[in-house]
């Protein structure tokens, strides 16, 4: 009986890592959904401002929070305005692979 005294803790030890790796994976997750959610928001908000004569880029722009200001590429053609996100990550090579694109388009009046 000794010799088992201390296996859970081994184990728990052992498991750490990869409990927290799941963990750091599924907030990664949920911060490219949310990306994704913040670009389909400002390209519409894009679409919109082109469509009622205004400037698509600052409508974009407004429409996302602070911290996306350097994360984001607006393309606009003809009448369709595609935004491109980067999602918050703590490694920009991952955050560069998940980022994630949305495009709406409005006809004007």
């Amino acid at each position: 009986m000794g010799r088992e005294a201390g296996q859970s803790t081994v184990e728990l030890v052992a498991a750490l890592p990869a409990l927290l790796l799941a963990a750091l994976l599924a907030l990664q997750l949920l911060a490219t959904g949310y990306a994704l959610t913040l670009a389909d928001g400002a390209a519409e908000a894009g679409a919109l401002a082109l469509a009622s004569g205004g400037g698509a880029r600052e409508a974009v722009r407004g429409a996302l929070p602070d911290w996306a200001e350097d994360d984001v590429d607006v393309s606009i053609e003809g009448g369709r305005v595609t935004v491109r996100l980067l999602p918050p990550s703590a490694l920009p090579v991952l955050a560069e692979r998940l980022a994630v694109t949305s495009s709406a388009a409005a006809r004007p009046r």
